[in-house]
């Protein structure tokens, strides 16, 4: 595995040379780049993956989170400016599906980049939102919600000093999911697929179907075995979905 210079938003695996396509992996709330850290050798050599790192946690503990989706989503799109020279695919888990479907719109009527395809698991459609205050809400009930979701090593939950360290950025990341209301269903241009574990406890099948209504250029969905952190289990089916070349593309 070959791992790039690394910006300060994205970590950089593979294609040194021979670079066809990017994916852009956004990882979930409370997610970091770490999480994916597999995915870097998992995809062919003319692949490189950026995984974002967000503000807060890891390297970039001592930066404050972006406090809202669209000021992350801004953050993001300048950060992708340099890497925009091949085609680029975004896949975004639970929180990283907002974030996706908003770099998708911002690219194209900002820069008239559209992505080859944008990949959403996990999350509702974004006229399909229904955010929930937990932002508000005290230190036992964000770890509860995280407990239920599942994703994150109970170790740093369990343990008083490590739990000190992730809550600032998990609080951050239920502020923006939590202030990220409905919005029209604006579409993109490029097709979208979408995936959700058949036993989520937070997301439906008809959820991740209304993607679909921001999807004319083509939409599917795949149902896998497993809960909101589906893709743990299903890593090497989910790495061959997205290795597969977008209907129409070569």
């Amino acid at each position: 595995m070959t791992v790039g210079i690394d910006s300060r938003w994205f970590r950089r695996y593979g294609a040194a040379a021979g670079l066809r396509r990017r994916l852009l992996v956004l990882p979930h709330a409370g997610g970091s780049a770490s999480f994916f850290h597999a995915w870097g050798s998992a995809f062919s050599s003319d692949t490189e993956v950026l995984v974002a790192r967000y503000p807060g946690r890891q390297d970039r503990l001592d930066e404050s989170g972006a406090g809202s989706m669209e000021a992350l989503a801004d953050e993001v799109t300048a950060a992708l400016l340099p890497f925009l020279d091949v085609p680029l695919e975004i896949f975004g888990h639970s929180m990283g599906a907002s974030l996706g479907y908003e770099l998708a719109l911002r690219l194209e009527s900002r820069h008239l980049v559209v992505p080859r395809a944008l990949h959403v698991s996990s999350r509702k459609a974004p006229h399909r939102l229904t955010p929930r205050p937990l932002h508000l809400a005290g230190d036992d009930a964000l770890i509860a919600e995280v407990r239920r979701l599942g994703g994150t090593d109970s170790a740093l939950l369990d343990d008083p000093d490590l739990r000190e360290l992730v809550l600032p950025a998990l609080r951050a990341d239920f502020t923006i999911v939590g202030t990220y209301g409905p919005r029209r269903p604006v579409p993109v241009g490029c097709p979208v697929h979408a995936y959700v574990g058949d036993t989520d406890p937070a997301i439906t099948e008809d959820d991740m179907a209304a993607w679909s209504d921001v999807a004319p250029r083509g939409f599917t969905l795949r149902v896998l075995p497993g809960g909101h952190f589906y893709l743990v289990e299903q890593r090497d089916e989910l790495i061959r979905a997205l290795s597969r070349p977008p209907a129409g593309t070569r």
